[in-house]
Order: C-alpha cells, then structure tokens, then sequence
C-alpha cells in the first residue's frame, strides 16, 4: 500500500485502557488497512499487550517501533507502534488501576505530538473512566481531559463540543457528564450559544459545510408547550436561537425531541443540537452503532473516538467489532487532510 498521497503525517492512536478492546479493534484495523484504505496511523501504547492480545487473537501483526516520522514508511508491513509501558501486567477483561498512568500518558503524548504538527490528529481508543478515577484522574471524561491539555498548551480556554457523527445523523449535547437532574440549571443561555458558535464554525472550517444548518431541541416534551411542560424551552433555548439567528448562524428550534430524528426531520438539518447527554447519543447510536464516530468540535487539533467503551466483557474474544474505529480513523483523516489543503 503506498503512502498516502496527501497525509503527510501520521494519525496518532492512543491505546485507550489496555485490557478493554482497544488492543483488540486496532490490530483488527491495521489488519485491514488495505481494504479499508485507511490513512497511517501510529499507535501509542505498549507494544507488549499487542503482541499478546494478538497471539490470543491468532492475528499476524508485525509490530515495529516507530517515531511519527518513520511510521509512514512503517505502515504499509506492520503497524507502527511508539512504546508507552502499561504499567502493569495486562489480562483482558481485568482493568487495572496500574495501568491508568500509561492510558493517561498515551492521550497526552497524541495531544502534545498533534500541536507540535508530528501527527495530523488524535484518535482515541475507549478509556475506563472508573479506573482512571481511582487514579486520581479529576476529569468527568476524555473531552474534558483533551480541552485541559490545550489550554495548558495554547493558553487559550476552549469549550469542548461532543458530536457524534455518522451516516445518518450528526448530533450534540449541550450538556455532557453530568447527572440528569443538574441539566435544567446547567444549561444556560450563553451555553448554548456558545456550543452552537463552535459547531457552525467547525463544520464550516474542518468539514466543509458552507452554511450548516442547526435543529435546536428543546429540554422538555413538546419543547416546553410555551411554558406549561416547564420554561427554559421558552426562557433559555428561544432567547439563544433568536441571538444566533442574528449573528447569521441558521439555528433553528426548539423542536420536540420525540419528532426531530425521523428520515424526513433529518434531511432539514446538518446537525441537532440537544440538550443533554441521552438525549442525543441514543438516536446516534440507533441510528448508527457501528458507524458512529465521536469528534470533539472546540480542540485546536482534530480528535476522533469509536463510539463505544471499553466492553471488558468481550476483549480478547475475537468478537469485538472494529468498525467504529476504521470510521473514527477515516475521518480523522479526513478532516487532516482537508486542514492540510487549505495550509
């Protein structure tokens, strides 16, 4: 397979936590590099739990230590791999809290390797927020980690926004990690236009979408009945909109959540933005399970996921699917490339 002819800088993969699936789906990606013609990418991680999780797979990954200047060249015969130790002997299935200060140190070797423009993006594989709290890790998840490794680098305070993108649906919480009955006072006016401001921005700049199109849900049913299901549809989502509308972002809404996902809602928008967590990541993953990708809008680098975690229960089965993260690569090397043609 040649280098790709307009990446010139690898993908960088964090290994995620070691004994989830993570091993798991990236051998099965490389493995499948050829027919999925996938961008290089150069995997973060200890080079150990490959090598074992491929044996217990009965996969043939050659593994070959590699820097992100020679993982290009690397790709092609086996997957490169730049070593982070683990930290603690890895069995699948068995999340072990030694192993946190090596999943934290792959994320932020990506973060400060993508700024410093060795690698074209950050791909993320599932981390296991419990262990890594037990760690003493002080963030809810990996976005709010991501947005604090970028301040710390640029200075610049950032508002990590969580889309999840696929085929059939691209979709936002205003509000992310945090318990349902904390969203009516979390969510506020400036929150919302702030949100819908990053996004306009990032479909503008990183996919291409000249005037996108943004469907407000509304928090409670029917949008609120103008005030007789409760008020923040009428006093928070309304008043965002209609500033939004001024700036010359097409918002639109709120819409009753119940009627915004259907085939025919969704060809009128080019994403929804919701108000809490659930609210938007059960249509996406209904919609697309497989083929979802979370991409974190507001970073001043690219940053893709699968959309799915760690699932213990079936590492090193052979039956996790990597589909998720050919798509979370796919378009990381999208979006790179894009960014690269415009520089």
């Amino acid at each position: 397979m040649p280098v790709d002819p307009i990446l010139d800088r690898p993908l960088a993969l964090t290994q995620g936590d070691p004994a989830g699936i993570g091993p798991d789906v990236t051998l099965a990606a490389w493995s499948a590099r050829r027919q999925q013609d996938l961008p290089p990418f150069l995997f973060l991680g200890d080079p150990a739990v490959l090598q074992a999780r491929a044996k217990l797979l009965g996969l043939d990954v050659t593994l070959r230590e590699s820097d992100p200047a020679s993982a290009l060249s690397h790709f092609d015969t086996a997957l490169p791999v730049l070593p982070i130790p683990a930290g603690a002997e890895v069995a699948p299935g068995e999340p072990h809290v030694a192993t946190a200060k090596g999943t934290i140190a792959a994320i932020e070797t990506a973060v400060s390797l993508t700024l410093e423009g060795k690698t074209s993006a950050v791909v993320t594989n599932p981390i296991a927020k419990s262990v890594l709290y037990q760690a003493g890790f002080g963030f809810p998840g990996h976005t709010e980690f991501l947005a604090d490794l970028a301040k710390k680098a640029t200075g610049n305070q950032t508002l990590p926004v969580m889309m999840l993108a696929g085929p059939k649906l691209r979709a936002i919480p205003v509000t992310i990690h945090i318990p349902l009955h904390q969203v009516p006072t979390a969510l506020t006016q400036d929150l919302i236009e702030e949100t819908c401001r990053i996004t306009h921005r990032d479909l503008k700049q990183r996919f291409g979408i000249d005037q996108p199109r943004l469907a407000v849900a509304g928090l409670n049913p029917h949008a609120g009945e103008d005030g007789a299901m409760g008020h923040e549809d009428r006093d928070i989502i309304h008043p965002a909109i209609v500033k939004l509308r001024a700036e010359g972002i097409h918002a639109f809404g709120p819409l009753p959540a119940d009627t915004m996902f259907h085939d025919e809602s969704r060809t009128r928008y080019d994403v929804a933005i919701c108000m809490y967590h659930d609210q938007a990541l059960i249509p996406a993953k209904a919609l697309g399970f497989d083929t979802s990708v979370n991409v974190t809008l507001g970073l001043p680098f690219i940053r893709t996921s699968p959309d799915h975690g760690t699932a213990f229960g079936i590492a090193g089965q052979g039956v996790a699917r990597e589909t998720s993260l050919i798509e979370a690569l796919k378009l990381a090397g999208d979006l790179a490339r894009k960014t690269q043609s415009r520089n």
